[in-house]
């Protein structure tokens, strides 16, 4: 396929080292096709893709995904291919979390988490009693063969609620599932309301309305968890909407009307389509009736084609449905079902405990250069100079290099003159006869040419100073080393996201995956540090900065050329060629486009080379052009 498209050629194999990046998207795509799911995973709306969030099924405007991702999932959609973000800055929710004084949190589902908020934050969980006695009857799971099956019955369970005047909150997984149900109810003529992340926008009206007698509301996640679905509709937003001339006690008695019917059948059933990989977020779906002491009930009806009971529950269950012989449309319900479907989930839990774990063991690495690199750069915010940190820094980068051309400690003819030299020039901007000295100088050892060579590029910076003055020095340097370190540590974190997703090969060689990444992160840090080091005096050391006098006198000069117009005299429209041309002032240049001037216009002759866009920067920068002046 690749070949046939001309990605790839006949003689180049996808794993060749020149083909990485090839191999790069086609990994992306098969992911975006095979294990990304439209109405699942994210949805389309206004030509772009927006991811939805799998817990709470709400949408995540601005979030994308990585890694060329979010641009995969994007072309086979058929929207805009935007381009890739880079990231700026991370950390985790527990790092961020841990970066408080003070921890605390109240949530009714935290008790199944307890183990993992001792082990992480090294917080108790403390159960309170509820305020009214919860009298809400949660009735065993029914499990069916198939999915076709199960959704059968759901629609016979929103049937049965609806002709009794019972309240009937539906709640799935997905938006494709919340769609598909919803065509089921509307082709057996039930009358419902759908709740999912594309219509968003009336959420709280139709919450306000799902506790009206016989109201079914189909919701995903988003209706899990702070939503409270009050017995006979929302008084109060019922009254807001009152005009000035309707009667507020008669609405009142026909709410308290309607509240009354709904306890007398038995409140708000909550009806589950499928278990959820996490119990936490099933409670939350049952939390939304008997509340507050009001009756309600919930039941979960699950298929053994679901996720979870494929993945992880189905060879006991599958076993004991194979042995009651049972027939289409018959579903098992057990208590003994229902704890097996539980210790599933237990085990997904502990599975997904262990990934977010591991990740924090990651970053627990990141976060100790989080907190070095943040810290020098709030330091660097509060300063107004920050001249000893350059002064430090032009002196390390400066015996550093020194010492791979001249090691301390050695003899003359082990020097690389010529080489230092070179590398001076580059990285410092100054062109100094250290062969000449040396000649001209018997006395000057190693330690002497050191001094001699700082006190030369000390000198050049000092003049600079002098020329524009301290202050505008001062403000340099601080912009100079908060631009370097940001875009550093930006490619850091892109470097560092790189070692995580391939150190877990290391285990392959006998090696401990964690610990050859803390040391590898550890000395790409440090090299990062050394860089920011350099670029910081190289920049410095070679950036010319112009008087406002030598401003002005540029600016005179380009006015002055901008004002050396050029007319273009061309045939007016319907004009024979030959025929007598517009006059022109004596002194200006013509250029005519005339077929019967003869003359062609000669081509343009820079007046400078021009800057390829790799090549250095002509500022000093030490950047390539297209990194600097040459950015669009």
């Amino acid at each position: 396929l690749l070949s046939g498209a001309g990605l790839l050629s006949d003689n180049t194999s996808l794993y060749d080292v020149e083909s990485i990046t090839l191999m790069h998207h086609v990994y992306a795509a098969l992911r975006a096709h095979s294990l990304f799911q439209r109405n699942v995973d994210y949805i389309v709306q206004d030509d772009s893709i927006v991811i939805v969030d799998e817990f709470t099924g709400r949408m995540m405007p601005g979030r994308r995904w990585s890694e060329g991702l979010h641009q995969a999932v994007e072309a086979k959609e058929g929207v805009t291919i935007q381009p890739e973000n880079q990231t700026l800055a991370s950390i985790t929710f527990q790092n961020l979390f841990r970066l408080y004084g003070k921890l605390a949190g109240m949530t009714g589902t935290a008790d199944t988490e307890a183990a993992e908020f001792q082990q992480i934050y090294g917080l108790e969980v403390m159960v309170m009693p509820t305020n009214q006695q919860m009298i809400r009857d949660d009735h065993p799971d029914l499990v069916y063969r198939t999915d076709g099956e199960k959704f059968n019955a759901i629609v016979n369970g929103v049937k049965a609620c609806r002709d009794s005047n019972q309240p009937v909150l539906v709640g799935t997984a997905s938006i494709e599932t919340s769609e598909s149900l919803s065509a089921q109810l509307t082709a057996e003529q039930i009358d419902h309301e759908v709740l999912n992340a594309k219509n968003h926008e009336r959420e709280a009206q139709i919450i306000a309305e799902a506790g009206r007698p016989g109201a079914v509301t189909i919701a995903t996640n988003m209706a899990g968890r702070g939503t409270d679905i009050v017995l006979g509709g929302n008084l109060e937003m019922e009254l807001a909407a009152l005009s000035a001339d309707e009667d507020v006690d008669a609405t009142r008695a026909a709410w308290q009307q309607r509240h009354q019917s709904v306890i007398g059948a038995g409140g708000l059933h909550v009806l589950g389509t499928e278990r959820h990989e996490s119990r936490r977020v099933d409670n939350q779906l049952r939390g939304r009736c008997g509340r507050q002491g009001d009756p309600g009930s919930s039941r979960f009806y699950l298929s053994m084609e679901d996720n979870l009971m494929r993945i992880f529950g189905s060879g006991r269950v599958s076993g004991l449905m194979e042995k009651l012989g049972m027939e289409e449309g018959e579903a098992i319900e057990h208590n003994w079902v229902t704890r097996a479907i539980e210790n599933a989930q237990k085990k997904v839990e502990g599975r997904n405990f262990d990934i977010r774990k591991q990740l924090l063991e990651y970053d627990d690495v990141a976060n100790e250069q989080r907190k070095v690199v943040y810290t020098e750069r709030d330091q660097l915010m509060t300063l107004e100079d920050v001249s000893d940190h350059v002064i430090t820094m032009r002196k390390e980068a400066l015996n550093e290099l020194i010492d791979g051309y001249v090691p301390k400690e050695s003899l003359e003819e082990q020097w690389d003159v010529a080489g230092l030299e070179q590398q001076l020039e580059t990285q410092f901007g100054q062109q100094l006869p250290l062969a000449e000295w040396l000649l001209n100088d018997d006395a000057l050892y190693e330690e002497r040419l050191r001094d001699r060579i700082e006190e030369a590029i000390t000198e050049a910076y000092a003049i600079k100073e002098a020329a524009v003055g301290a202050s505008v020095i001062r403000h340099l340097e601080k912009a100079v080393m908060l631009r370097v370190l940001d875009e550093k540590w930006k490619d850091h974190l892109a470097q560092m996201d790189h070692l995580r997703q391939g150190i877990g090969l290391r285990g392959y060689a006998q090696k401990n995956p964690r610990q050859e990444y803390k040391r590898e992160a550890f000395e790409m840090f440090t090299a990062m540090l050394d860089e920011v080091k350099r670029d910081v005096v190289t920049i410095l050391s070679k950036i010319e900065i112009q008087t406002e006098a030598e401003v002005a006198e540029f600016e005179g000069e380009r006015r002055a050329r901008g004002n050396q117009q050029i007319e273009l005299v061309h045939d007016e429209v319907g004009q024979m060629p030959g025929e007598r041309q517009p006059e022109v002032a004596i002194g200006q240049d013509v250029l005519t486009t005339s077929s019967a001037q003869g003359r062609q216009m000669e081509p343009y002759i820079r007046a400078v080379p021009k800057v390829g866009r790799n090549q250095s920067c002509p500022c000093g920068s030490g950047k390539k052009y297209k990194h600097c002046h040459g950015r669009a």
